[in-house]
């Protein structure tokens, strides 16, 4: 048996060739592990549980079907998603960081973008974002303004990134080896940066990794953890 991570997939209506393939990673490798975990980002956006969008709740009926256990970290573009989402779909919802055993090994779970500390910009929105108070207020507003703000920020996004230096929006690795260190393990998994790799590291002595899982673009990136060890994975995607 095998516990499956996906991240990143960014599930929008406008590109249903990765909502079926999705759809497809559930029936065909989800449908029969141990345990599904998602770590952010899974929608392109969520302005709330209460976004009753046709497709938003076509999503969460697939996940609801799920017959193994399912945990949610939020990302960077679904921090919305909340205790409605988790009751609809039965997803327990992580803490971002969260440590997990994985067949006897205590593994880092991160989205990953806390770990871009370099981004100095994208930092201080991430604190603004994740503060109850901000969220609050936003969920306080009409779900068609929140829809637009959503789509605003994103064009923001895109403008701002276009701007940036490849490396800033990369992890720092002195707070890799710092997160690592206070949480006390030697395997990281993340997101968040589309760069799918595997990063050997040295924590206080000890050989570790950083494994980062991949967008669903051209290719869907999972990782395949059992007791014989974790695999990145890759596979095309079909228009």
């Amino acid at each position: 048996m095998t516990t499956l991570f996906i991240s990143d997939l960014h599930l929008d209506e406008s590109r249903p060739a990765i909502t079926r393939a999705f759809f497809d990673f559930l029936d065909q490798k989800a449908a029969n592990a141990d345990a599904l975990y998602i770590l952010g980002d899974f929608f392109e956006v969520w302005v709330g549980d209460d976004d009753d969008a046709p497709f938003n709740r076509e999503i969460v009926e697939r996940l609801s079907q799920l017959q193994i256990p399912l945990y949610f970290m939020v990302g960077n573009r679904d921090f919305l998603v909340g205790e409605q989402f988790s009751r609809e779909t039965g997803a327990t919802l992580l803490t971002d960081p969260s440590i997990v055993d994985l067949y006897g090994t205590p593994v880092l779970l991160m989205h990953g973008d806390s770990l871009c500390t370099s981004d100095t910009e994208y930092m201080a929105f991430r604190q603004q974002a994740r503060s109850p108070q901000w969220q609050e207020a936003l969920l306080s507003k009409p779900l068609a303004e929140r829809r637009a703000i959503a789509k605003q920020l994103r064009e923001q996004s895109k403008s701002m990134n276009s701007l940036k230096a490849e490396d800033i929006m990369d992890v720092t690795p002195d707070e890799v080896v710092k997160v690592m260190t206070e949480a006390k393990v030697t395997t990281l998994i993340h997101g968040h940066t589309h760069r799918p790799d595997r990063h050997p590291l040295e924590i206080e002595g000890q050989a570790a990794e950083r494994i980062v899982l991949g967008d669903w673009c051209k290719k869907l990136w999972w990782i395949e953890a059992s007791s014989d060890g974790i695999e990145l994975c890759q596979q095309d995607i079909q228009e």
